[in-house]
This record gives C-alpha cells, sequence and structure tokens, in this order.
C-alpha cells in the first residue's frame, strides 16, 4: 500500500506529548512526566511536539482564569526546566484551529459504540449508579468524546509515538481504530494516517507523595516545584511521614518514602550513600535536610528563568506562537489533503466548464502552501489560481527564513532574471535559494505571487 510523504518512513520518529492545562505542576509532575520527556527529545532521530491541551483542560475545568493561570504557569515550568524550543516543536492546542476541525471529520467516522466503552465514560456512569442517579447524568460530550479530541491531537502530526500512562492506553488503540477507519472510507489505496505506537516508560518515577501515597493533587500530598521558593520546599519536606524510629537506631531505606523521593533526585552513588547513612542510624530531621539539599540542587536553577518568564508572559506567549506556526506549517497542508479526500473540496474546473455553467463563480486566488517534508525540513509550494503547482522551493530548517524568503520574490522582477545553462532560474535573495524554475514559468511564478 502506498504511503503519502506525511506518512513516509521519515529520518526520524515523530513523538507527540500533551499537557493538560488544568493545575500547577508539583514535584511529581516534573520528575514523572517533565524531565523525562525533556531528556527524550534530545535524542537523535526524535522529533518532539509537545503541546499545552487546553481544549482538554474545559472537560475538567471551568474555571476561566484556572485554565488560563495554568497554561502560563504549565509553559513557564517546561521551558525552565530546559526545553529547547527551538529544538522542539511547542504549541498551544487552541492555536491550531486544524485541530478542532480534524476531530469533527473523526467524530463523523466514530461509532458511538467505540465511545461507550471508554474507561473515563464508564467509570463515570458507574459512579451515577452507585449513588442511584441517572446514569448519563452531569456527564458532558467533552468528557465522552475525549479519546477523539486525543486521536486528532495525535494524528493531525502523524506522530509515531505517544508517550502514556497505563490508563490511557485504550485511547492510543481507540486513535488507532479511528485512524484505519478513516483510511478504509477515504484512503483510496493509501495511508492517509499512521497509526501510533504506545509508549510506556517502566522506569519512570511515580513519586510518593508526604503520606506516602501517590504524590497528587487529589491527595492533597504534593511538594512544591516553583511555588514558595526554597522556604515552601523546605516546609513541605519537614511534613514527610516516617516512622518513630530514634537518631542512631537503623532505618529501613526501602520502606522509607523519604528515601524513594531521594533517590529519584540523586545518582546511583550518591543514592547508595544515603542508604548507607540511614541504615547506619541517620535521624530522620538530618534526612529531610539532605532530600532539601538533593532537590534544590536541582531545582533550584530553575526557579530565577520560571519567575522571570512569569514576569513577562509576553515572552511566552511569543514562543507559543512560534510553535503555532511550526505546528501549522505541517497541519495546513495536510488539512487540504485531508478536506478533499472527505469531499469538503474539489479540483478547479477546467475554464471552458465555468463558461459552460455560466459567469457565476469567481475566480480563485494563488496560494503559497508551507509543510515540513518527509525529512523533517519546511518547504513550499506555490500554486496558481488554477490549482496548478508552479514550484517546490528547496528545503529550509527554519519556516521563518523560508517564509520570509517566499514572500520577499512578490515584489521582485522575476521575468529579468537569467537561466542557467539547463534552462533554469535560480531565485535567490540575501544568499539564500528559495527555489530553481524554468525560465518560461517565470511570468506565472510572478503573477501568482502577486495575487499570495
Amino acid at each position: 500500500m502506498s504511503m503519502p510523504p506525511s506518512a513516509a518512513a521519515p529520518a526520524s520518529r515523530r513523538v507527540l506529548t500533551g499537557i493538560t492545562t488544568s493545575g500547577t505542576p508539583h514535584l511529581g509532575n516534573y520528575a514523572g512526566a517533565i524531565r523525562p520527556a525533556i531528556q527524550s527529545s534530545t535524542e537523535p532521530g526524535v522529533d518532539a511536539f509537545f503541546f499545552l491541551a487546553d481544549f482538554h483542560a474545559l472537560i475538567k475545568c471551568a474555571d476561566p482564569a484556572r485554565v488560563a493561570q495554568s497554561r502560563l504557569e504549565i509553559a513557564a515550568t517546561w521551558i525552565a526546566a530546559g526545553l529547547d524550543t527551538d529544538r522542539v516543536t511547542f504549541y498551544r492546542q487552541s492555536d491550531v484551529p486544524e485541530i478542532p476541525e480534524l476531530c469533527w471529520m473523526l467524530t463523523c467516522v466514530t461509532a458511538k459504540g467505540l465511545m461507550n466503552r471508554a474507561h473515563a465514560y464508564k467509570a463515570a456512569v458507574d459512579a451515577n449508579l452507585a449513588k442511584d442517579e441517572e446514569p448519563d447524568d452531569g456527564i458532558t460530550m467533552g468528557l465522552f468524546s475525549y479519546p477523539v479530541l486525543m486521536a486528532a491531537d495525535i494524528l493531525l502530526f502523524n506522530a509515531h509515538r505517544v508517550p502514556v500512562g497505563r490508563d490511557q492506553i485504550q485511547h492510543l488503540e481507540m486513535a488507532r481504530d479511528i485512524a484505519q477507519r478513516f483510511n478504509h472510507l477515504y484512503g483510496r489505496g493509501q495511508d492517509l494516517f499512521v497509526l501510533p505506537e504506545v509508549q510506556i516508560d517502566e522506569d519512570v518515577a511515580t513519586l510518593p507523595g508526604l503520606d506516602g501515597r501517590k504524590m497528587s493533587k487529589s491527595y492533597n500530598n504534593t511538594i512544591p516545584l516553583f511555588e514558595g521558593g526554597r522556604k515552601a520546599l523546605k516546609a513541605a519536606v519537614a511534613q514527610i511521614v516516617t516512622d518513630s524510629r530514634l537518631p542512631g537506631e537503623p532505618k529501613d531505606a526501602d520502606g522509607a518514602h523519604l528515601f524513594t523521593l531521594y533517590r529519584a533526585f540523586a545518582t546511583h552513588a550518591q543514592a547508595a550513600a544515603f542508604r548507607t547513612d540511614l541504615e547506619g542510624g541517620l535521624g530522620w530531621g538530618d534526612a529531610k535536610q539532605a532530600l532539601c539539599e538533593q532537590i534544590e540542587a536541582q531545582i533550584g536553577p530553575m526557579r530565577e528563568p520560571y519567575a522571570e518568564l512569569m514576569a513577562h508572559p509576553e515572552r511566552i506567549e511569543a514562543i507559543l506562537q512560534a510553535g503555532a506556526q511550526k505546528a501549522r506549517a505541517i497541519a495546513m497542508p495536510f488539512m487540504d489533503r485531508l478536506r478533499e479526500a472527505v469531499g469538503l473540496r474539489q479540483p478547479v474546473a477546467p475554464s471552458g466548464a465555468g463558461k459552460a455553467a455560466g459567469k457565476t463563480g469567481k475566480a480563485g486566488r494563488a496560494r503559497l502552501v508551507s509543510f515540513r517534508d518527509e525529512d523533517g525540513q519546511f518547504r513550499q509550494r506555490l500554486f496558481a489560481a488554477d490549482g496548478t503547482e508552479l514550484l517546490l522551493s528547496e528545503p529550509f530548517g527554519d519556516p521563518k527564513v523560508l517564509n520570509n524568503l517566499g514572500r520577499s520574490f512578490a515584489e521582485r522582477d522575476l521575468v529579468a532574471l537569467v537561466a542557467d545553462v539547463q534552462g533554469l532560474v535560480a531565485l535567490e535573495a540575501d544568499g539564500l535559494c528559495w527555489a530553481r524554475i524554468p525560465a518560461s514559468d517565470l511570468a506565472a511564478v510572478q503573477a501568482a505571487l502577486a495575487q499570495v
């Protein structure tokens, strides 16, 4: 089965991670999700996409101020923690309108029976029945259709791998089912979507909270990441529950969640030394002080850049807008293809057909379409008003440079350019070559650029 350029095996593997914007990140979020995801994004061959899932946040949070504040806090946290926003694609879900558009297309091919089996929906129904209430009492279509929106997040960018917790495996399987259904109905022998693979990171730390249970806001047992600074960190660590063994008495390191926390921020050698100290009788007070220092060594340097970003939200906004531009450079041309696949766009009719039907239609406009090729480079195609492709640009690593270069030729006299011995003309500016085209196409290209 043939595959489209967006679904062909690329030089890198695209990994996509969504971050729900409905809370303030804590230490468990950092160790369990943020730190490993950032580390993974630096690996060779990884094309990492990270997005703030603010559409998803609306399902569980009806407080607009909380959603808006959470978006800032989470974006600032990831950037301060070392996310390289030039290397990855970091964007806000609501800044990519192609996502909800694709969500509707996928909704139209998704069986209701499939959604009926979603764990989150079934759990909500079971909770209602346990209280002798109507099965669907208080359940919104957002909760019910959540897996379809998640599928759109993933499939729009043809992500190969999606790191998830075990509770999200079913949603990935649903995304694969939906993609297969869409491919079957509209692919015409091609796979429009690749089938995403689940990535379960078994060695990622799940930190215990102050009471020993999993660190979670729902248990009110979290340790702050940046909130309150070093003072708040120390105060939280002081509340960690320990046993009654006194200083000088050997401690059970494996049974102490304080040791589990220490190990998440230490090297193997440091953890081994801390274990020896505990088993040798280190007091819990001194152990908590050692834990504070260990966490502070890693988190402390991040506080200043975090505070600086929170004080200047316009800097966060600029980063997110640049990320949205990178994301849409892929999403827009792919959505053009999907619209045509489902019948929402038809090829432009020949000029004679328009005359035969009467002069009721309006002429189309030329288009300059940006996209990312199979090697992860950015390119542009220029289409004439009748849909004819006039040029394909050279590959560029920076979409901004490509966009600015392409549009600069709208103000140039291309017809005066000289062709080489092969009859090709190089469209060059500032030492960069945008595209090479036959000299015979210069007039058509110049006319099309004037309409863009």
